[in-house]
């Protein structure tokens, strides 16, 4: 993938997001997990400091440390700005202030930041881009894609979608995908129903369950997908 840093907002968030965003229970952090496009989050950094094995995918994980600690400084005013401009979007509970969400996103990126070589070496980061997955059937229990299939609906076709989807209930049993929202306009992604009718037709189980997290206006629902076992052996 010809990725150009210059076009990417890198936008990290933690491990307390992600276990209130995919609804993560301790039973859910001892699962072998996939996160794709996982971007500069400091999920992994903080899950391997607890002992838990997490592989994040992201095309960004090309680039050095110090290539992407470049652009997340050159990138927080423009992202500031937006969110001052748009505050009615969003919904300012854990979240207290755009400024806040400034701290927060600085804070879970300077994690990965700091993890980020090591873990590249340790082969916890992979430069790798949906929709294929290098990894063996069933090689995970959970993978989760938060903030790109549904959220960029409007560049992302629902073919792409659909291939996916499939590549990582190939990889793994369990689906997790948040928010269901398209960015910026708190409309449900135009993809969503067809999405649901085909896994469902699949004879997958399909289910949106509302979590804990909130930040984006009316984004507090994920899509979960299950593979049951007659798919696995098929």
């Amino acid at each position: 993938m010809n990725l150009r840093l210059e076009k990417v907002v890198p936008w990290g968030r933690s491990l307390q997001e992600y276990q209130a965003m995919f609804g993560l229970t301790d039973t859910d952090l001892q699962r072998r997990i996939l996160d794709c496009g996982g971007g500069p989050a400091s999920f992994n950094a903080e899950m391997h400091q607890l002992g838990h094995t997490v592989i994040s995918c992201d095309p960004i994980y090309q680039f050095s440390a110090a290539d992407i600690h470049q652009r997340v400084v050159e990138s927080a005013p423009a992202v500031l700005q937006g969110v001052q401009a748009t505050q009615q979007n969003f919904v300012w509970r854990q979240i207290r202030s755009p400024e806040h969400l400034i701290e927060i996103r600085l804070t879970a990126m300077r994690q990965f930041l700091a993890d980020f070589p090591t873990g590249l070496e340790q082969g916890r980061y992979l430069n790798i881009a949906l929709p294929h997955l290098p990894f063996a059937d069933q090689a995970f229990d959970l993978a989760l894609c938060s903030h790109l299939l549904f959220t960029y609906s409007d560049q992302l076709s629902l073919e792409f979608h659909l291939a996916a989807i499939q590549e990582m209930l190939r990889v793994a049993s369990e689906v997790r995908l948040f928010p269901l929202l398209v960015n910026m306009t708190g409309e449900i992604s135009p993809h969503l129903a067809t999405i649901w009718q085909h896994f469902q037709d699949a004879d997958c189980q399909v289910t949106i369950e509302t979590v804990s997290y909130e930040f984006q206006r009316g984004g507090n629902q994920l899509l979960k997908i299950i593979a049951l076992e007659k798919n696995h052996r098929a």
